[in-house]
């Protein structure tokens, strides 16, 4: 039988893998398919395909990645929690797609911001700018919906202008703008919440997910709850807020949480003029992104004024001085 590591039960249950698959592959010939592109800001395109090309959809999408799931299940193939791999053989890696934030924007965005979607234009949108491919899966019996994702790589592509076709015997110049050769490896599937990594390095590259890096991320902002009392919008906390910046997730890797004090920071804040709100309990508020880089800011000692001109500056990074020989460190006896 199949071994399906437990994740975080006291949230949901994930998604069963294995029965997927079965009722998927029950149900393939009355799936419907729809197809989105996405480019490196992560901005989604919808865009059409060709009546021939309906018989290639599944079994370059589709088919081949059942078949692992199926022949995993008899073969031990275990699901493990994208945070614990170590590269095992035989794993099957899951993250939650709340962790992941541009796949989980991405996704919101189809479901629920469709009327903005463009459809993509080589002239205006640029494939070469294109990052990767969503294809979408519904099943209209159950109006269930799954996404399979692949990665658009350069090697893959064809330009027009420096491409031939091989065409009745002979080379001739290739007439579309570009073209693009699928890869027919299994990448990633997204269902429900869930998003399964059959191709670790192409999820990283894709999504631009550094899992050693928001780990580290996730501790500190478990000690910044710990050492600071924040107020936040209803349906909003600190970890959500982290996650949808990327450059705070950056700053905490080298943060030290402690040095300063709520009470200092509220210092230092106004000290330097800064509107860091303060609920009537005390607890800084974070309303957004922005009062979260400046709180941060705040911890980091990421601001200065200058004694020659008393101009106030956000430092963008630094580099501690040792002491001057001969003197002991600061707030410490000599």
């Amino acid at each position: 039988m199949p071994n399906q590591d437990q994740t975080d039960q006291s949230t949901r249950e994930p998604t069963d893998i294995f029965q997927w698959a079965n009722s998927t592959d029950a149900s393939k010939n009355e799936l419907l398919v729809e197809f989105f592109l996405f480019n490196r800001n992560f901005t989604p395109y919808s865009t059409r395909l060709a009546n021939d090309l309906d018989a290639q959809l599944k079994p370059l999408f589709l088919i081949d990645m059942l078949g692992q799931v199926e022949l995993g299940a008899g073969t031990g193939l275990t699901v493990r929690d994208f945070e614990m791999s170590d590269q095992e053989e035989n794993v099957l890696l899951r993250a939650d797609i709340e962790k992941v934030r541009n796949a989980d924007s991405l996704i919101h965005i189809i479901e629920h911001e469709r009327h903005d979607i463009v459809e993509f234009s080589e002239q205006e949108h640029e494939f070469k700018r294109i990052k990767g491919i969503i294809a979408k899966f519904t099943n209209p019996s159950t109006n269930q919906t799954f996404y399979i994702i692949k990665q658009v790589s350069a090697g893959n592509v064809l330009q027009g202008a420096t491409s031939w076709e091989f065409r009745d015997g002979k080379f001739e110049s290739f007439r579309s703008d570009f073209g693009w050769k699928v890869p027919t490896d299994s990448q990633i599937l997204i269902v429900g919440k869930d998003i399964f990594v059959f191709n670790q390095s192409k999820f990283e590259r894709l999504f631009n997910y550094d899992v050693k890096k928001q780990l580290l991320a996730d501790q500190k902002v478990a000690e910044i709850e710990k050492h600071f009392k924040l107020s936040f919008p209803d349906g909003l906390d600190l970890q959500t807020v982290v996650r949808e910046r990327k450059k705070v997730v950056n700053k905490l890797q080298k943060l030290e949480v402690g040095a300063i004090s709520q009470e200092k920071a509220l210092e230092y804040a106004d000290d330097m003029q800064l509107e860091l709100m303060v609920d009537d309990a005390g607890a800084i508020i974070i309303m957004d992104g922005n009062d979260l880089d400046m709180f941060v800011n705040l911890i980091n000692e990421d601001y200065i004024t200058s004694e020659l001109t008393g101009r106030r500056y956000e430092i963008k990074s630094k580099k501690l001085l040792a002491d001057p020989e001969g003197e002991a460190p600061r707030g410490m006896a000599a």
